[in-house]
Parts: C-alpha cells; sequence; structure tokens
C-alpha cells in the first residue's frame, strides 16, 4: 500500500518538465530559507517572532544571498542525480559560503535590534533542513528517478497486434526490463492514430520512421489466432527492416488465460517456414493407443520423446520407455510422469535397455506384452554414423530387427518403424542401414500372421538434436559466422509435434508392410533460412554487396556421405490415404528367405569390422545406396595407419 502510494505521489513530479522541476526546488529552498530564520528568532528569545519590521530583513537578506549561491553552486542543475556523498558536498559548500556573508553582516558588522547570534544560529539551521530536503527528494524520487533512466535506456519494441493478446503482453511487459513497449502496431486502420492502454496505434507502413526517429529495435508479435499464412506475410514483411522479431505461439499453445512475457520466444523456423496444421484425426490417434499397452524405444531421443508426449493425452494404460542412455531415460521420464499428474492413470515404466540386445527385447515385450511398439531407436546423425559404421548398421538394421522378431514371436498387434527421407537412394551409411531396416520389417511383413508392421518416413524436424536452428540461433548469438556445409544444401523440414501425431495416424491405418511418407511440404534452402534467420534477429549478412554486415556465413563444404538434396519416395506412384499429409510408397523389398542368409553374412562382416564388405552387402541390398569413395571410419583409418 505504501509502495503503491509512493509511486502514485512521485510520478507526477517525475513527470513534470525540467524547469518545473527547477523552479519548485527553488521555491522549497526560499520558504527553508523563511522558516530556518523563524526558528532561529525562537532559539535565540524562546518565543516566536512575527516576520516583520527588523526580523523582515534577516529573512530578506537570507533570501537575496542563498538563492543566488544556491543557483551558482549547481544544486537545480541535476537535483535527482545527486546522492550521498556529493549531494552532502554540494549543499555544505554553498552554504559554508552563505554563512559566512550571512555572519558577516548580522554577527560581524550586526545591526541594531537583531541579535548578533541569528547569524550563526540561522546558517546552522539552513544546512540541516536543505541537506534534509535533498535526503528526502532522494528517498522519494531518486529510486523511481533511476529506474526511470534504465527504462529509457531499454531497448524499445512495438507489438504487432492490439488485439486481447497484445494488450496483455503489453501490460505483462509494463515492467519489464528487458524491452520498453513504446505502442502497438495493427493491420486495422481505424485504430491508427488512436492510443489504446496509454500506447499509440501504428500502421506497418510507420515502422521504418519510428525505427528511426524512436529507436525502436524489436518486434514482438502478438497474432496467436492470425492464419499461418498472414504470419508468413508479415515475417516476410520484416524482412525489410532491422527489427528482431519475438513471437507468442498458437492459441493452441497459450493453454493458460493470461499471456505472460514468459510466453514470447525466438522465432523457430516453422515460425517461418511452417504450414497451416491439418486438424488430427482423433479416430486414428485413438484407435492403437486408447487404453492399450504401449511401448517406445529410442523413448529419450527427439521424435521418441515426443511420441511419449502425444501418448500419454492418448489415455493409454501403460506406457513403456524403452531407451539407452540412462540420463535421457532418467529426463524422460520425470517429464512424462510431471506431464501426467498425480491424477493420471497412466502407469509409466521407464526401461534401459538396447534394442539390439534380443533377449532384454523378448523379456520386456513378454513381461508386458504391448499392443503397439514405436520403434524410433537409431543412430542418425550422418557424419557420426559415416566414422562408425559398423555399429551404425548393428544398431539400426538388427536393432530392428531383434525387437521386431520379439514382437512378432509376443504377437504384438502393430511395430512401426521411423525412418527417415535419407533412406532414399542413399549415399551415406546410416540412410542405407535405415532403408535396410524397412527392407526388413517389409520381409517380416509377409511372414507375418499377427503383427502389422509398418513404416513411417519423413525429412528433418526442427528442433532435434543436431538441428540447423539452434546452432545458427546460437552462432548468430555469437556474433558468427553461421557455418553451412554447402551454398545449394536443401532439406525437409516438419516440427517435432506434428510429425509425432502423423506418425501416430499413419499407423493406425497400417494393414501390414506399409511405407508411409508424411507430406513435408516445399523443401527448403539453407542458405535462405540462414539469412532469414539473421534478418529477423535484427542483423544484417555480411557478403559480398555488404561486407560490414553483422554476422557472416561460411561454407565448410558437405561432410561425408552428405546429399545436396533429399527425396522422399523411390517410385513414382505414392497412394494417397485418407489423411491429406500422409501418401503410401510401394517400394520393392527382398523377400525373408533370401534376406535372411544375406543379414547373416552382413552380420560377420560386423562382427569383424570389415569396412570394404559391409559396404558391399549394403549396395547389395539396398537399390540405389551410392556410397562415397573413401573410407572414413576411425577404426579403419587408424587401423591403415598403423600399416603404413
Amino acid at each position: 500500500m505504501m509502495e503503491s502510494f509512493h509511486k502514485r505521489t512521485a510520478q507526477p513530479v517525475l513527470a513534470m518538465p525540467r524547469y518545473a522541476k527547477r523552479i519548485i526546488a527553488l521555491v522549497v529552498d526560499a520558504s527553508l530559507c523563511v522558516l530556518t530564520v523563524w526558528f532561529a528568532y525562537y532559539l535565540r528569545l524562546g518565543e516566536f517572532v512575527s516576520l516583520v519590521g527588523k526580523p523582515f530583513l534577516t529573512v530578506a537578506v537570507s533570501l537575496g544571498v542563498a538563492l543566488p549561491i544556491f543557483i551558482i553552486s549547481g544544486l537545480y542543475r541535476a537535483i535527482f542525480r545527486y546522492s550521498g556523498w556529493p549531494a552532502l558536498v554540494t549543499v555544505t559548500r554553498a552554504i559554508a559560503i552563505y554563512g559566512l556573508v550571512y555572519a558577516s553582516v548580522f554577527t560581524a558588522i550586526g545591526i541594531p535590534g537583531i541579535p548578533r547570534t541569528i547569524g550563526i544560529i540561522q546558517p546552522l539551521l539552513l544546512l540541516f533542513a536543505v541537506g534534509g530536503s535533498r535526503a528526502l527528494a532522494r528517498y522519494w524520487l531518486g529510486g523511481m528517478y533511476q529506474s526511470q533512466l534504465k527504462i529509457a535506456a531499454l531497448p524499445k519494441a512495438l507489438i504487432y497486434g492490439a488485439g486481447a493478446s497484445g494488450r496483455q503482453l503489453a501490460s505483462a511487459m509494463s515492467n519489464s526490463m528487458d524491452l520498453r513497449v513504446t505502442g502497438f502496431l495493427d493491420d486495422d486502420d481505424r485504430l491508427h492514430g488512436h492510443v489504446l492502454n496509454g500506447l499509440p496505434v501504428y500502421s506497418l507502413d510507420d515502422l521504418q520512421g519510428l525505427i528511426e526517429t524512436r529507436g525502436v529495435t524489436d518486434v514482438l508479435l502478438a497474432l496467436p489466432s492470425v492464419q499461418r499464412k498472414r504470419r508468413n506475410q508479415i515475417l516476410e514483411e520484416m524482412l525489410n527492416y532491422h527489427v528482431a522479431v519475438r513471437t507468442l505461439p498458437s492459441l493452441g499453445d497459450l493453454t493458460q488465460g493470461k499471456v505472460t512475457t514468459s510466453d514470447l520466444h525466438e522465432l523457430d523456423i516453422d515460425d517461418l517456414l511452417g504450414r497451416e496444421p491439418v486438424a488430427p484425426n482423433h479416430i486414428l490417434l485413438n484407435k492403437n493407443i486408447t487404453g492399450k499397452i504401449i511401448l517406445v524405444t529410442g523413448a529419450g531421443g527427439s521424435i521418441g520423446s515426443e511420441l511419449c508426449r502425444q501418448i500419454v493425452k492418448l489415455r493409454p494404460s501403460r506406457l513403456l520407455l524403452v531407451e539407452l542412455s540412462e540420463y535421457a531415460l532418467y529426463v524422460v521420464h520425470a517429464e512424462i510422469e510431471s506431464l501426467c499428474g498425480k491424477e493420471s492413470n497412466v502407469q509409466l515404466i521407464p526401461l534401459l535397455a538396447s534394442v539390439s540386445n534380443m533377449e532384454r527385447m523378448r523379456e520386456i515385450i513378454s513381461t508386458w506384452k504391448p499392443h503397439t511398439v514405436y520403434h524410433a531407436a537409431a543412430y542418425k546423425h550422418v557424419p557420426l554414423v559415416e566414422h562408425n559404421p559398423a555399429e551404425g548398421v548393428r544398431n539400426n538394421v538388427f536393432g530392428t530387427l531383434s525387437a521386431a522378431r520379439a514382437a512378432m514371436e509376443q504377437g504384438v498387434a502393430d511395430f512401426v518403424l521411423i525412418s527417415t527421407d535419407k533412406a532414399v537412394r542413399p549415399t551415406n551409411i546410416m540412410g542405407a542401414s535405415k532403408r535396410l531396416a524397412e527392407i526388413v520389417l517389409q520381409a517380416l511383413a509377409a511372414e507375418s500372421h499377427h503383427t502389422k508392421f509398418s513404416m513411417v518416413r519423413f525429412g528433418n524436424v526442427l528442433g532435434s538434436s543436431g538441428s540447423v536452428v539452434p546452432k545458427f540461433r546460437q552462432q548468430i548469438r555469437d556474433g558468427g559466422p553461421i557455418t553451412l556445409t554447402h551454398s545449394e544444401i536443401t532439406r525437409y523440414f516438419m516440427t517435432i509435434p506434428e510429425a509425432a501425431q502423423l506418425v501416430i495416424q499413419a499407423s493406425a491405418m497400417a494393414k501390414g508392410g506399409d511405407v508411409f511418407v508424411l507430406d513435408m511440404g516445399q523443401p527448403v534452402k539453407i542458405m535462405d533460412l540462414a539469412r532469414r534467420m539473421v534478418e529477423l534477429s535484427g542483423l544484417t549478412v555480411q557478403d559480398d554487396s555488404n561486407p560490414d554486415g553483422d554476422v557472416g556465413i561460411e561454407i565448410t563444404g558437405l561432410r561425408p556421405g552428405e546429399k545436396l538434396f533429399e527425396e522422399l519416395l523411390i517410385g513414382d506412384n505414392p497412394e494417397p490415404t485418407s489423411h491429406p499429409r500422409i501418401m503410401k510408397a510401394h517400394d520393392d523389398y527382398i523377400p525373408w528367405h533370401d534376406l535372411e542368409k544375406k543379414l547373416d553374412t552382413l552380420l560377420i562382416a560386423l562382427d569383424v569390422n570389415d569396412i570394404d564388405v559391409i559396404r558391399a552387402m549394403l549396395e547389395q541390398l539396398v537399390s540405389g545406396y551410392q556410397p562415397s569413395e573413401s573410407i572414413v571410419d576411425w577404426v579403419y583409418l587408424e587401423q591403415q595407419a598403423e600399416t603404413i
């Protein structure tokens, strides 16, 4: 209550123009001169006297001497900036000069009818009075004044969107010490020129002028309900201005009723290049999950953990989290447990296991007998797998085989493999191993009478481990350069939640041996992505046309096994499904009785780390696999070096 009163009384004073504050200070000091003369008479005579006649002379001299000295000494130049020792020194010096003059007149020289001690008592009283007034001003106004100085120095922001979310965001940021909101931008021309909650509303056409005259550095998008198409148009327009852009998530993500500053986040690639989401088919989402026992391998990974998040929302009876990494399992289990809440009936079971360990997978599946298995466990980083090919193939191919056989033996209803666009005409071990894993499941599907095997193939997901978005963002924060392997490299992108939802829906349509392909939209040129991220951070790209730019882009060269362009289909005959974002591919495979023998040979090569045979076997088994000429396996390279 007291603090609120303090602010209410101090704010109008601080809002006054500088000359008005100086006049007030001058009037206060003049009043103190009169009061201290009056009180000096009381201390000398023991009674209050009227300040007329001879006493009025002491008042007139006090005012005539003190105020000019105070003005010359600078007491009114920056009243609220003085604090502590500097203020005391300034006041003491001014009143010491005043005291010498005043005492000279009334004490040293003397005037009949005026006690000589008035010339000594009054300056001492004035010292305490003026010093006390400055201390009071510092206490009353100083903190808020400093706060206003800090606020004035903050980066200035405009909120794009003067709707309910924009107004809530402006209110939430009124006390922010990160940004100072100075107004709204809005498309509604009826609002332009008006004031909303104390802040003016501008047109987007005014933005350049506001940047130049008001120093606006940030634009906060408060448009949670706007269509994706319009959102993208706004972001495209923002590229023309050197402002950093941050955004509120969609209405679906704003589960709480009130917008807060914590809801603001930096632009993700889905903000820049995302598509209008398609509402999920809840029949497909619930079909293989609700009330059932579900197992997710690789539960601690990017896709595996998002699958777990989506699955618990669909209320399975049990969710088995299978993960090789102890730390990743601990983290995902804690998160999903928190997401479920204490009232949830979903039983979470964290299980440490390697999918390559057939006996462990048999033990887990035979104990809980899951209805659906989502197999997300895989080594997926192209350069790492290229440098460690035997382990990549063992995990991706034989790990899939172990989990699939255990599922088939125990009569699991659905087994779903999370695949990748890199499996299509691969140029690297990772892609070839994932395509071979698909072939394994296609072959097993033809042999299985109980378990429906299916695969869901898609491209890069945003925010996954190794994603370019967080990497580029950190490089921009560090001042660059952004490192890019090739100026023409192009990739498909999809958000992790959308990918996980589509995986669940696709698997519910499986009949056995299906290869589902998710519609990834248009491919994205990574160079364009890097440029957009720089420009929407309020910075400029340093290149030949702009050598003084803020952030450079450095081309480092393609990494081992890396492709310029990714594909989603091996053939040209995709079949549509009941879902607009899910297609079905028709890819050839090797029958199990032929494939099994070849896999046995491949396993022998893996056991002895014979890279030449491993690559030759993959070329034989995976149609379209074109490995790079050089072998970059670390163990192989070291062994070769030792023989030289």
